[in-house]
């Protein structure tokens, strides 16, 4: 039982409804543009449901998935809550069997910046920035500061090489090796001499 106390305090979870809006295209190519706005803490369980129609302008409530913090990604949520506009992160993935009006299906929610980020650079997704509800960003602000330990900046130090020493050239200076190894003109003088 105790190990479930440690676990649950290393991460929390809470299931977030994604809206998403369909809105006419600007080019023949795009008949409509999909964009998720907005998360829905507590939103019942649908699949691409019809939240309100505004002429061509359509709302739906896409779907519910759950957002996982986790103790070790601490970083990323900060990073998430100090933007200029707090923000969640919506991933929509390609519908694999082709049921949803938009080919899109709800992936995750994530409050990772990095998460997200990577889950843009796969090419495959749409990922958009949705603002957090202030209620929410304050659960995730209240798990960022039970979780955050700020690292303080160390410099590193040089290392106590000696540069002074004089290397001409490298191999065995025993083996004639004269064209595929620089050596120094000094180097070869003295070569010569011995």
């Amino acid at each position: 039982m105790a190990e479930n106390k440690t676990m649950s305090a290393w991460q929390r979870s809470m299931p977030l409804g994604v809206m998403v809006r369909r809105t006419p295209g600007v080019t023949r190519w795009a008949q409509w543009i999909w964009t998720p706005v907005a998360v829905v803490p507590g939103a019942p369980d649908a699949f691409w449901k019809v939240m309100r129609e505004d002429g061509d302008v359509v709302d739906y409530l896409a779907g519910v998935t759950e957002l996982t913090l986790y103790r070790s990604d601490v970083e990323a949520y900060k990073v998430s809550l100090n933007m200029e506009m707090p923000s969640l992160w919506v991933i929509l993935v390609p519908d694999p069997v082709g049921a949803s009006p938009s080919d899109w299906v709800v992936g995750s929610v994530t409050a990772s910046a990095y998460e997200a980020q990577d889950a843009l650079d796969s090419g495959e997704n749409l990922v958009e920035a949705v603002p957090i509800p202030e209620g929410l960003a304050a659960w995730v602000n209240e798990f960022v500061d039970l979780h955050y330990e700020d690292e303080p900046f160390q410099k590193r130090q040089r290392d106590r090489t000696r540069v002074d020493r004089v290397e001409d050239g490298r191999g065995d200076p025993r083996i004639s090796q004269a064209t595929d190894v620089y050596r120094s003109p000094r180097a070869q003088k003295l070569r010569k001499d011995h």
